[in-house]
């Protein structure tokens, strides 16, 4: 990519980023399914995931798969379900644990244009009865067929492309959601990725 197209590239980017968007990936094993929601992450303007590993390692992402998504997603990690959830509880994130069960409410009835965390759990096990606990409230795709679950990062994809749409609806990527500072120093950094 020629370099002015590659500067326009990252500045459009950047200026659709939206830091107050996040994933929080507890537990997740497969290096596919972490490739694939940090793809998603990127695609919606994600700016920064939150990691937290307490029974499983951060699996190795390989470099073809996620490079690029890789590459452009900032990750935090985390210990604990209560730190990760006090950090973002201490930045204003509403978090949103997906599991199916009683009292979950469908991902269509949640205003997502606020500050928002989704987390997403372990793919045998799903989100720990922890996270679910702590978690403001449970939120679930709604299912018609016979399978009552979807694959981890396809629930992770559908989940924040309604993030986006209602996101598109309020003009929430028409302007920059960072600071003038933050932005330079970002769009600085970037170029030189």
């Amino acid at each position: 990519m020629k370099s002015e197209q590659r500067k326009n590239k990252i500045f459009g980017a950047l200026s659709r980023r939206q830091p107050d968007l996040t994933v929080i990936m507890e537990n997740i094993h497969d290096p596919h399914n972490v490739s694939a929601m940090l793809r998603s992450a990127d695609a919606v303007g994600i700016h920064e995931v939150q990691l937290v590993y307490t029974t499983e390692k951060f699996p190795k992402v390989g470099k073809k798969s996620s490079s690029s998504a890789n590459k452009w997603v900032e990750r935090r990690k985390f210990n604990s379900i209560h730190e990760c959830y006090d950090r973002l509880r201490s930045e204003g994130f509403a978090i949103y644990a997906t599991r199916l069960g009683e009292g979950a409410r469908s991902l269509y009835t949640i205003d997502l244009t606020q500050k928002t965390a989704f987390v997403f759990g372990n793919e045998h096990t799903g989100v720990s009865d922890e996270a679910a606990a702590l978690a403001d409230a449970s939120v679930m795709i709604p299912m018609m067929g016979m399978i009552q679950s979807l694959n981890v990062s396809v629930a992770c994809a559908v989940t924040l492309y309604e993030a986006l749409r209602q996101r598109l609806e309020g003009g929430h990527y028409e302007r920059r959601r960072f600071s003038k500072t933050d932005f330079d120093a970002l769009n600085e950094a970037w170029l030189k990725k």
